[in-house]
C-alpha cells in the first residue's frame, strides 16, 4: 500500500491539482505466488489504484499466469503476464524494488502504466550460461493488451476497437565484469479502430472508416550493480504510424533516455538522481513543446523492514509531457505553458 503527494509550481503533471498539492496518489496491491509442483507456479496480482483522473481506484486482476520451467534454458508462462520492457518496466508496480519515487518518465510513463505493464498471451523464457562469457537471459512474448477506448474523430462514429497483436522480446548478457548487464528490448504493437460516418438525409450511405496505429519501439539497456552502487542508461526510439483506410497519413518518431544512480549509504538510506530526456519529434529540437528534461533527487528511508518513506525532487526544462486537459484545455497549448517548473514528491510505502 503506497499513499504520495505531489505539489508542482507552474504546470500541473500528473493530476490536476497539483500546483496546489495533492494526495491523488494512491496504490493499493495484494499478490501471491506459489509453486504447484517443482516445475509448476502460479501467481496473481490485484490492483487498484487512483493516479489524479485515472484508476478511480477500480479493482483489476493486474497480473495471472501459470509458469511451467522445463529446465534453466526454457520455460513458458500463460495469462496476463507482466512486459519485459527495458530494464524497470516489470517494477513499476513495486515500489519497494527502487529508490526513485518517479521511474523516469520519458521511459517509464506512469499514466501509461495498465497500457504498457502487462500483455494477455504466452511468453517464452530462459537462460543460457556461456562459461567464462557470462550468461544470456532471453524473454519472448506475443498477445494482446487493454487498449482504453480511442478518441473519436469529429463527425464519426466508434463501432469497434481491438488490439490485434503486441509482440516483443528482450535480450541481456551478463557480462564477464561481476554486477555488469547489456541488453536490449524491441516491441511492436498495432491497434485498430473502425467507425461509421453517418448518412446524411436524402445524401450517401453510412461510410466505414477505418484506423490503424501501429507502434515500433526499441531500447538498448545497460546496468552496473555492486559495491552498493547502482548504475544505469537506457535509450531508444518509438515510432508510430497512423494508418487511415489502408493509407499511411502521419509517423512520429519520440527519442527517450535517461541515465540514473543511487548508492546504499546506510541500511536504512538509499538516496538517488536521474536525468531524463524525452523529444516527441526525434528531428525537431527546438520550442518548448518539443522536448522535456528532467533533473531529479531522491531520498530513500527504509524505516523498518516493512515500512518505506521517500522524498523526491525534479527540475523540469520543457513541456512535452505535459497534458493540455490539466492545464486548460483547450484554451492553451504545450508550446505556451511554463517552460521551466520544479516537482516535489513524498511518498510512503507498506508491504509484507
Amino acid at each position: 500500500m503506497s499513499q504520495g503527494y505531489i505539489r508542482t509550481t507552474r504546470n500541473n503533471y500528473l493530476v490536476h491539482a497539483s500546483t496546489s498539492g495533492s494526495f491523488e496518489l494512491t496504490e493499493i496491491a495484494l499478490n501471491v505466488t506459489q509453486p504447484l509442483t517443482e516445475q509448476l507456479r502460479m501467481g496473481a496480482q490485484i490492483f487498484t489504484s487512483q493516479i489524479g483522473g485515472a484508476g478511480d481506484f477500480k479493482m483489476q486482476a493486474d497480473w495471472y499466469y501459470l509458469d511451467y520451467r522445463l529446465a534453466d534454458w526454457l520455460g513458458v508462462r500463460a495469462g496476463r503476464t507482466k512486459l519485459p520492457f527495458g530494464l524497470y518496466n516489470e517494477i513499476n508496480d513495486i515500489d519497494a524494488a527502487r529508490v526513485p519515487i518517479l521511474l523516469p518518465q520519458a521511459v517509464y510513463p506512469l499514466l501509461n502504466r495498465d497500457l504498457l505493464l502487462a500483455q494477455t498471451g504466452l511468453e517464452l523464457y530462459g537462460y543460457l550460461g556461456l562459461g567464462a562469457g557470462g550468461g544470456v537471459e532471453y524473454r519472448l512474448y506475443g498477445g494482446t493488451i487493454f487498449w482504453p477506448t480511442p478518441s473519436t474523430p469529429p463527425g464519426t462514429t466508434l463501432v469497434d476497437h481491438r488490439v490485434p497483436y503486441i509482440l516483443g522480446g528482450r535480450l541481456m548478457w551478463d557480462t564477464p565484469l561481476e554486477g555488469l548487464r547489456l541488453g536490449g528490448s524491441m516491441q511492436a504493437l498495432r491497434g485498430d479502430a473502425n467507425y461509421l460516418i453517418p448518412s446524411t438525409p436524402g445524401g450517401t450511405p453510412d461510410t466505414p472508416y477505418q484506423a490503424s496505429l501501429r507502434f515500433l519501439l526499441w531500447f538498448a539497456s545497460v546496468e552496473y550493480t555492486g559495491h552498493n552502487l547502482l548504475l544505469a542508461a537506457e535509450g531508444g526510439l518509438w515510432r508510430g504510424d497512423l494508418i487511415v483506410n489502408g493509407a499511411e497519413m502521419t509517423r512520429q518518431v519520440n527519442e527517450r533516455h535517461y541515465a540514473m544512480a543511487s548508492y546504499h549509504v546506510r541500511p536504512w538510506f538509499t538516496p538517488g538522481v536521474y536525468y531524463s530526456g524525452l523529444f516527441p519529434w526525434v528531428d525537431v529540437r527546438d520550442g518548448r513543446q518539443n522536448y522535456q528534461h528532467d533533473i531529479a533527487a531522491t531520498l530513500r528511508f527504509d524505516i523498518n523492514h516493512f515500512w518505506i518513506v521517500k522524498l523526491e525532487g525534479h527540475y523540469v526544462l520543457g513541456t512535452a509531457d505535459l497534458s493540455t486537459d490539466l492545464n486548460g484545455g483547450a484554451n492553451v497549448t504545450s508550446s505556451t505553458l511554463p517552460r521551466e517548473w520544479l516537482m516535489f514528491l513524498a511518498k510512503t510505502t507498506v508491504y509484507f
